[in-house]
C-alpha cells in the first residue's frame, strides 16, 4: 500500500511539474516583432543583428519585418498582419508617425504592447524610445559642420522623408544651433527630400551644387544620403570645396569618408536601438517599473540613466565617425 502510495506521488509530482513548466513557459516567452521603414537596407540589417541578440539573450521570439519602399501604407499593413498574428508586442521605427496612429491604436486595443522609435510623437503607444534628444543631435551636427566651413556659407539639410519626425527634429536642432550661434552661415533651401534613395540624393546633390555655386555645407540625416551626396561631390571633383556632415554608416558611406567627399558621419549604432526596443517591450510585458534615470540594462551604451519625459525616453546614443576612427565600427 505504501509502495502504491509512493507511485502514485512520484506520478503526481510529476504531473503537477509538467502543468507548472507549461504554464510557466507560455506566461514567459513572448513574441515581439520590430517593424523598421525599410527592411533590407543596410540601417536595418544592423537592427537586425540586435534583434537577433536580443533573442538569442533573452529566449524570446522574435520578428523581424517591413515594407519594401519606404511607403507608410505599406508599412501599415505590415503592423495589420502582426496584429492579426496576436503578437505579444510590436516595436515600429515609423515611417509617419500619423499615418500610424490608428493601426497602432488597433495593436494597443488587442492588448498588444507598442513601443516607438524615431517618432517622439506618436499618440498611440506604450513608450517613444529615442536614442537621443533629437535636438541636442542636430546641434551637434551642426556645430562640427559649422567648423569645417569655419562658421560662414550657404549650405542645405536633407530629409528622408518631410513626415519622419526624428529626422524633422534634428534638423530643427540644427538649423536653432546656426541662427543661434553662426549668424554668418546661411541654409539656401529647407529640407532637400531624399525618399531616403541614395539615388535620389545623388541627383539632387548635383542639381544643388550647379543652382548655388557658392554652396559648401551639406547636413543629412537618413543613412542612404550620405553616399550619393557623397559621389556626387566626387564626380563634380568638390571635395576639397565641400563640406558635409550626415547621419550615415561606415558600411554606407565609408569610401566617401576615405576620399574626402564626405567628412563626418554621425550615427547611433542601429544594434543598440533594436536590442533597446525590445528589451524596453520585455520590460513592459513584464510589469517592470520605466522611470526617469532608468537603466536598461543591455550590452550597449547609451541607454542608462534614461531621460523620461512624458512617455518619451530619451538616451545619449550618438557616435561620430571620420576616415581615421571609422573601422571602429563594422556596421
Amino acid at each position: 500500500m505504501l509502495k502504491r502510495r509512493g507511485i502514485h506521488t512520484i506520478v503526481l509530482i510529476a504531473a503537477l511539474i509538467a502543468l507548472l513548466g507549461g504554464a510557466v513557459s507560455a506566461q514567459n516567452v513572448y513574441t515581439i516583432a520590430t517593424v523598421f521603414k525599410l527592411y533590407g537596407d543596410d540601417w536595418f540589417l544592423a537592427m537586425e543583428e540586435g534583434v537577433k541578440q536580443f533573442e538569442r539573450d533573452t529566449g524570446h521570439r522574435t520578428i523581424m519585418t517591413g515594407p519594401p519602399l519606404v511607403d507608410a501604407a505599406l508599412q501599415v499593413q505590415v503592423i495589420e498582419d502582426l496584429i492579426a498574428q496576436r503578437v505579444d508586442a510590436i516595436t515600429v521605427a515609423p515611417i509617419s508617425v500619423e499615418s500610424l496612429e490608428p493601426v497602432l491604436k488597433k495593436a494597443m486595443d488587442a492588448g498588444i504592447v507598442v513601443i516607438v522609435v524615431e517618432g517622439s510623437n506618436q499618440a498611440n503607444s506604450h513608450y517613444n524610445l529615442e536614442a537621443f534628444d533629437p535636438a541636442e543631435y542636430g546641434a551637434f551636427m551642426m556645430d562640427r559642420l559649422a567648423a569645417l566651413m569655419g562658421e560662414e556659407g550657404e549650405y542645405v539639410t536633407f530629409v528622408g522623408s518631410l513626415t519622419t519626425r526624428l529626422q524633422m527634429e534634428v534638423v530643427d536642432g540644427a538649423i536653432a544651433r546656426q541662427e543661434a550661434a553662426y549668424p554668418r552661415m546661411k541654409q539656401v533651401r529647407d529640407r532637400v527630400t531624399s525618399d531616403s534613395s541614395q539615388a535620389q540624393a545623388y541627383r539632387l546633390t548635383k542639381e544643388l551644387l550647379v543652382t548655388y555655386p557658392n554652396l559648401v555645407g551639406v547636413l543629412n540625416t537618413a543613412a542612404p544620403e550620405a553616399a550619393g551626396i557623397g559621389l556626387a561631390i566626387e564626380e563634380m571633383g568638390l571635395e576639397d570645396e565641400t563640406f558635409v556632415v550626415g547621419t550615415s554608416l561606415p558600411s554606407v558611406a565609408g569610401q566617401y569618408l576615405e576620399t574626402g567627399a564626405v567628412d563626418i558621419i554621425t550615427f547611433w549604432d542601429p544594434r543598440a536601438q533594436a536590442y533597446a526596443m525590445n528589451k524596453l517591450a520585455l520590460m513592459v510585458l513584464e510589469g517592470e517599473p520605466i522611470y526617469d534615470g532608468m537603466d536598461l540594462g543591455i550590452p550597449y551604451p547609451g541607454y542608462d540613466n534614461l531621460r523620461l519625459v512624458g512617455k518619451v525616453l530619451y538616451g545619449r546614443g550618438w557616435i561620430e565617425a571620420t576616415a581615421e576612427n571609422m573601422h571602429e565600427y563594422p556596421f
